[in-house]
């Protein structure tokens, strides 16, 4: 089936299908020498020995994390160190789980990292028609918004989109919050209905924040629209709207507070003060930052040491597209809006556009300066802005040389990722 954005979903579909089947098959490929790394063969008791089936795919996209919220989903959160990984996708695996034994079906051995397996690719997917579903409320262009969709299927995160991680779902959680962002602000009426959208988009992002804690950066476009309200003509429509987006960026703070809040309920009241860890006595008792820290060594210029220049080098090309986007829609956040009408309210297009490139610049500064900066390729997949500006760039004759380059990487950095994390090798 030709791929053709007038003919858009079905089209995608039929990438996102021919994709995946050929990362799939990379992964199963890789099984022709030994896995690095045994660990996610622990996954199941019945398996008495370290050697991989060829034909054993869980276990192949079962690996680094994925084995921790793999072993979260079946048994909670045991030890500390745990709680550094969101608990949004082990919370719907053990659910799911739960759901199929109530249909008779037996827990296996491989069922929750089946099911993370399938969560991954139907996040995937359907972040894919959610992103092209934003594009044309945002740009109300179909060309642009395809092409940034199929960016978004042939993202470099790769396999980590397959696999049993929080990547894709957030990618669709994320991408929803911004749908309904974008309908709330971007309405030429503002009826209560639109109101309405900002709160749920608010609950959509708070829910991609339980997945991925760089969900808290979400909160920006709220923060920035409430001071542009505040400018404007006190109302009854202006207060309605303002109660609307204090509403909404509080449920994306919710989905960083409950789990912390819940940790604290469990490491923290303990009856004697020697028990305590040392975090619960902190000023702001953070779990997440604690552990962080403390276990994975993560922290301003930690990451800053010579043997893990060569995973700056790997991050380099990712961090560029995320700076030079950011950094451009800033300064020009229509610059993708010449081939269409500027539409009457360019004013607050301008500023959701302005404070979602602030979201991924902050998030490009904290991955230089203080994550592991190696997980900014599969975590950037998750912001849509990249794939908009890359596409203005596919599409424009004068640069479409540069970005049809661009697309070259990402395909050669994902086909060898897929390699390498099928095999249990780094980076991840």
């Amino acid at each position: 089936m030709p791929i053709n954005y007038t003919n858009p979903i079905p089209s995608l579909i039929g990438a996102f299908l021919a994709w995946k089947g050929f990362l799939l098959a990379i992964a199963l490929g890789s099984s022709v020498g030994p896995a690095y790394d045994t660990s996610s063969t622990l996954l199941s008791p019945e398996i008495l020995s370290s050697k991989e089936s060829f034909f054993d795919l869980p276990t192949k996209l079962t690996r680094w994390d994925s084995i921790y919220l793999i072993q979260a989903s079946r048994r909670g959160y045991l030890f500390e160190q745990e709680w550094a990984f969101g608990s949004g996708l082990p919370t719907v695996i053990s659910s799911l789980a739960q759901v199929l034994s109530s249909f008779g079906i037996q827990a296996q051995p491989y069922l929750e990292s089946v099911i993370g397996i399938c969560i991954a690719h139907t996040s995937h997917l359907l972040s894919t028609l959610v992103l092209y579903k934003l594009g044309l409320v945002i740009w109300k262009n179909q060309r642009l918004s395809f092409v940034s969709a199929l960016l978004h299927i042939l993202s470099p995160a790769g396999l980590f989109l397959s696999a049993p991680y929080n990547e894709s779902t957030y990618a669709l959680l994320s991408f929803s919050g911004y749908l309904f962002l974008a309908k709330g602000l971007l309405g030429q009426k503002r009826t209560f209905a639109h109101d309405v959208s900002l709160v749920a988009s608010g609950m959509w992002f708070g829910f991609a924040t339980t997945f991925r804690s760089n969900g808290l950066l979400n909160g920006i476009p709220f923060a920035t629209a409430l001071v542009q309200e505040l400018f404007t003509t006190p109302s009854l429509s202006s207060i309605r709207r303002c109660c609307a987006l204090i509403l909404g960026g509080l449920a994306v703070a919710a989905g960083f507070l409950i789990p912390q809040l819940a940790a604290y309920q469990t490491f923290c009241s303990a009856p004697s003060p020697n028990k305590l860890r040392p975090w619960c006595t902190h000023g702001l008792p953070s779990i997440y930052s604690f552990v962080q820290e403390h276990y994975w060594n993560v922290g301003f210029l930690r990451y800053w040491t010579p043997p893990n220049l060569p995973l700056f080098l790997l991050a380099m090309p990712m961090l560029y597209l995320l700076i030079k986007s950011g950094l451009e829609f800033i300064g020009q956040p229509l610059k993708l809006a010449r081939e269409t009408p500027i539409p009457a309210n360019s004013s607050r297009q301008g500023t959701l556009i302005r404070a979602m490139a602030s979201s991924q610049l902050i998030l490009a500064v904290l991955a230089i300066t203080n994550y592991h900066i190696q997980i900014i390729t599969r975590i950037s997949s998750g912001y849509p802005l990249w794939y908009w500006w890359l596409t203005g760039l596919i599409t424009d004759s004068k640069n479409s040389t540069v970005g049809c380059n661009i697309v070259r990487f990402m395909v050669m950095y994902a086909t060898i990722q897929g390699v390498l994390f099928a095999s249990f090798l780094p980076p991840a």
